[in-house]
């Protein structure tokens, strides 16, 4: 394994800063790597050469020497210059977190469109760190006679080349789109429920979509466990009708940009759901935090308005005086917004019965907004007239 050095930077308190660098460790050991020393430094901005200033360069340079490490890792993004000079100063490889999260991803795309959209993000991430690495192969002369200044650098040709493919993989991935668009209208032509599993990595969404569709979507204790978006079709006994239920790629904080565009296609499956299973660790003491991160990028990915219901995941491991006395509630989410709140196990089981029955509420209250009996999905794919009542019953003759 990688021997690694993590270091975190709070730059001017920053209420988010993990001064135990614990999250950063666990992308670590995701990726392959042994952390072997973690360093935290604060500053009231980063310094534009080395990001820590060189001071603390020094003390890391030391620990990396002590230490014997292989590589460090920053907890923030680095700039291309910073990268750069980090690593001639530490004399040895600097990566930030938006690498570690892409190497990860590289790692752990299965599906054809997952891979390109991991080699995507990686590709744009990059383009901006081409900066005079190859300045050694720089043609000596121009390509006609022998006066002139230095001919093409393979800086230049390297970002031909990269350019050149993000063309390519996005070309492809458009039509990747264009297919998943194809067949949600299908979706959306047989009235089909659409659910959607949404929460931050490592919260149980994979493990909780294998309980409630008997799938065998792999699932781990582990960060970004799966990246590739899964729909199977889930039974509700009472409502007399199947939905559509998609397990999507977790959340995590400060998730890169370019990650969140190169996704477009998989979170699409989460913006146009009719109801979004919001799956929270109820164990993890930055429950709060990691909440309100997924509330950030379903409101960049244009889902803030879909109807959310939260699923405390990890009941079990709760001490019984933090465990809640009712297997369901509603709390106030924001001004005016109201989301009911189920207590759950997808280890154990506990509470999905309940889970069952509120996704089947939400079911049944969209039929009735309807306007009376809809066709019903059978769990074998056919259509059959639903024996539901309209929400206000006919007047008697």
């Amino acid at each position: 394994m990688t021997r690694a050095v993590l270091v975190g930077v709070d730059i001017g308190s920053d209420p988010n800063f993990d001064a135990s660098l614990d999250e950063l460790a666990l992308l670590a050991a995701s990726a392959g790597d042994l952390t072997v020393a973690r360093v935290v430094a604060r500053r009231r901005a980063p310094d534009p050469a080395l990001f820590v200033g060189s001071g603390k360069a020094d003390e890391i340079k030391a620990l990396v020497a002590a230490e014997q490490a292989h590589g460090v890792i920053f907890d923030q993004a680095l700039s291309p210059a910073q990268q750069r000079n980090l690593e001639r100063h530490l004399g040895c490889p600097v990566a930030d977190r938006t690498s570690l999260i892409l190497d990860i991803f590289a790692e752990r795309a299965q599906s054809h469109e997952g891979k390109l959209q991991v080699e995507l993000a990686r590709l744009q991430y990059m383009a901006t760190r081409l900066v005079r690495r190859w300045s050694h192969l720089e043609r000596q002369q121009g390509g006609i006679g022998t006066r002139g200044g230095p001919g093409e650098a393979q800086i230049e040709l390297d970002r031909r080349m990269i350019g050149d493919r993000i063309k390519t993989v996005k070309e492809r991935l458009e039509k990747v789109k264009r297919q998943r668009g194809t067949q949600r209208k299908a979706r959306e032509r047989r009235g089909t429920f659409r659910v959607s599993l949404v929460g931050y990595t490592n919260a149980g969404k994979s493990t909780l979509f294998n309980a409630l569709v008997k799938a065998r979507t792999y699932a781990a204790d582990q960060l970004f466990a799966t990246l590739d978006t899964t729909t199977r079709a889930l039974w509700l006994g009472e409502a007399q009708s199947s939905v559509s239920l998609s397990d999507t790629v977790g959340f995590i904080r400060d998730l890169p940009h370019k990650l969140v565009e190169a996704f477009e296609a998989t979170l699409q499956e989460a913006a146009d759901a009719d109801l979004l299973l919001h799956v929270i660790d109820s164990s993890s003491p930055h429950l709060a935090e990691q909440q309100a991160e997924v509330d950030r990028v379903l409101d960049e990915i244009g889902a803030s308005q879909v109807p959310q219901l939260l699923v405390y995941n990890k009941c079990d491991l709760l001490e019984a005086s933090r465990r809640s006395r009712q297997p369901s509630d509603w709390v106030e989410a924001h001004a005016g917004v109201r989301r009911q709140r189920v207590f759950a196990s997808a280890r154990t089981g506990e509470g999905l019965e309940d889970l069952r029955k509120a996704i089947a509420d939400a079911v049944l209250l969209r039929l009735n907004a309807a306007g009376g009996p809809q066709p019903v999905t059978l769990p074998d794919g056919t259509l059959a007239a639903a024996s539901l009542s309209p929400a206000v019953p006919a007047a008697p003759l």
